[in-house]
């Protein structure tokens, strides 16, 4: 719980894949605990932000096995450090995400698991999943959400090279090309052609281009719904989806941005 003093518990964010995310990240965690608290109040925040070049090829060679190594050691110094809970700041990256709950004792906050419950209290079983091409064609994280009882459809190619490189070659650089916008957006009317019932933001950046106000789709932007889950763990509350997002399409504008 919240200490007596009135400060929030120590988030450990693992960032930097990319920092563009990252700051979205810190940036909403800050506002939610300002919104919550009043004052000049903000987050406890202990962040391990990585060179995402040195991320990229690691991810590009499939050293998987090697990343896990690397962000299990930096969380369990994060842990050191004196964070109460470890965020890692990435969908994609989630694939390491036993190796860094294996290294730690303090509670880990898994990225598809705040995703799955959001999509669940939208009364929503079957989505489609957008994300870097590692997210939509791997089972590490469709099953994650299967788990929490989701299903996901991804898109078939060429979509899934297209978001894939919008991703890689503009949004982790801090592009964002409105053509690029409303090509996203035709993936996502095909998801829902093909029947997806709402829409996985399913990389932190995708969201940086595309909000619910370019959809018709319910739409969950997963790092607002992690963000917001760490902040309410911060000060006690449950991580689940709360009051301030319901779980539903209009996530992307609830306070903090």
């Amino acid at each position: 719980m919240v200490s007596p003093a009135g400060s929030p518990r120590t988030i450990g964010l693992l960032g930097g894949m990319s920092a563009e995310s990252s700051i979205e990240y810190e940036r909403l965690i800050n506002a939610e605990v300002r919104r919550v608290l009043g004052g000049s109040h903000s987050a406890s925040l202990l962040v391990r932000s990585y060179d995402f070049g040195v991320i990229e090829e690691l991810q590009s060679r499939g050293a998987w096995q090697e990343a896990g190594v690397l962000l299990a050691g930096d969380a369990r110094q994060l842990q050191a450090a004196g964070a109460e809970l470890i965020v890692l700041c990435t969908n994609t990256m989630h694939r390491v995400a036993p190796a860094i709950e294996a290294a730690i004792e303090v509670p880990f906050l898994h990225l598809a698991d705040t995703t799955a419950a959001a999509v669940r209290a939208a009364g929503l079983r079957h989505v489609g999943l957008l994300g870097t091409r590692f997210t939509m064609e791997g089972a590490f994280y469709r099953d994650r959400l299967a788990d929490g009882g989701v299903t996901t459809l991804v898109p078939d190619e060429p979509d899934r090279s297209l978001v894939h490189d919008v991703i890689y070659d503009e949004l982790v650089q801090g592009i964002v090309e409105p053509t690029s916008r409303a090509r996203v957006v035709a993936v996502i009317e095909r998801l829902a052609a093909r029947g997806a019932e709402g829409i996985i933001a399913g990389c932190t950046e995708i969201e940086l281009l595309v909000t619910a106000d370019d959809v018709s789709l319910p739409y969950f932007p997963t790092t607002r719904l992690h963000a917001l889950a760490a902040a309410r763990w911060a000060l006690g509350e449950a991580a689940g989806p709360g009051p301030a997002e319901g779980g539903i399409m209009d996530v992307s504008r609830t306070q903090g941005g």
